[in-house]
């Protein structure tokens, strides 16, 4: 059985003489939410687009479901998406603009527009007029219509952009919900960073139409943690000390002679102690602790997501 809903293999997309997405190698896996993440114009829109159909790849391979679409079309039966601003009728109520969109669809599931409305909340307002939705729930209404045919996957293009911190914070349940409970795959992206910290179970940063990190968010928690930040000499006889001396094992070394250590048994200053009693020289020593904005300027040499 496939292990990934999708997977790319040197994706690439050229408009003119513009790169505008590089040699992009990505995997989705089933049930997980992967957040790809990058500023505006990093080529996130573009990807999305490519794998429903919508754009046509320059050069590269993608594959939806462990089958290539362009032999197997029928796959995108089983994706809902939402690619910029979903678009409704003004008009009408919730319900009817999905039954509208049902019909053009050609969905002949039965209660499908009930049971959609009913995973995103929004079947308690059944007589309200879509212009006088508020923002988030507008948001919900084009997650429900994605939801109609009971997708496998899910493709959302920046869902929670213009909402305020409520909406945010209930599309953010939503989509734990739908993955955790429903056992949705999803690919969301996103410029905001604190969001998709919350929800994400990967990350693949995207800069300037390059993948440049793809990762599992519980080893960048890990990274990130708060811990104590010692840059020594000579680390192979400071982690010794650690270890022999203080009896500690949690620690990561790092570039630079620098160690990362996430046991706080011991005071710093205890540390700096040891170390320059042994003859171990501590030219920087410091407790941190980070977030993934500060991870993705590092990943892209200093810039940030904004």
């Amino acid at each position: 059985m496939e292990k990934y809903s999708i997977k790319t293999a040197a994706l690439s997309k050229q408009y003119n003489d513009q790169a505008v997405v590089k040699n992009v190698s990505m995997t989705v896996p089933k049930g997980k939410i992967y957040g790809l993440l990058g500023r505006n114009g990093a080529g996130k829109t573009t990807i999305m687009k490519i794998l429903l159909g919508l754009a046509t790849a320059s050069s590269g391979e993608c594959q939806l479901f462990g089958q290539s679409p362009k032999e197997h079309p029928e796959v995108y039966s089983r994706i809902g998406n939402i690619i910029e601003t979903p678009s409704f009728y003004p008009y009408l109520s919730g319900p009817d603009n999905l039954k509208v969109f049902s019909k053009l669809k050609g969905q002949t599931q039965r209660n499908s527009v009930d049971k959609a409305l009913k995973l995103v909340d929004l079947n308690h307002v059944d007589h309200k007029r879509f212009a006088n939705y508020s923002l988030g729930m507008k948001q919900r209404l084009g997650i429900a219509n994605a939801l109609m045919n009971d997708p496998e996957l899910l493709i959302l293009d920046e869902p929670t952009n213009g909402l305020d911190p409520i909406g945010i914070a209930e599309i953010r349940q939503l989509l734990k919900e739908l993955a955790e409970v429903h056992g949705k795959t999803i690919l969301i992206s996103s410029h905001q960073l604190s969001e998709i910290e919350q929800i994400a179970d990967i990350i693949g940063i995207l800069h300037n139409g390059e993948l440049l990190e793809e990762c599992d968010m519980s080893q960048i928690a890990q990274h990130n943690q708060r811990h104590i930040s010692i840059t020594v000499s000579d680390v192979h006889q400071a982690t010794r000390l650690l270890e022999e001396n203080l009896h500690m094992s949690n620690y990561q070394v790092e570039e630079g002679n620098t160690i990362k250590l996430f046991d706080f048994t011991f005071e710093p200053q205890e540390i700096n102690h040891l170390f320059g009693k042994n003859g171990i020289e501590v030219s920087s020593l410091f407790i941190g602790s980070s977030n993934l904005e500060e991870h993705f300027r590092t990943i892209t040499g200093g810039v940030g997501i904004a």
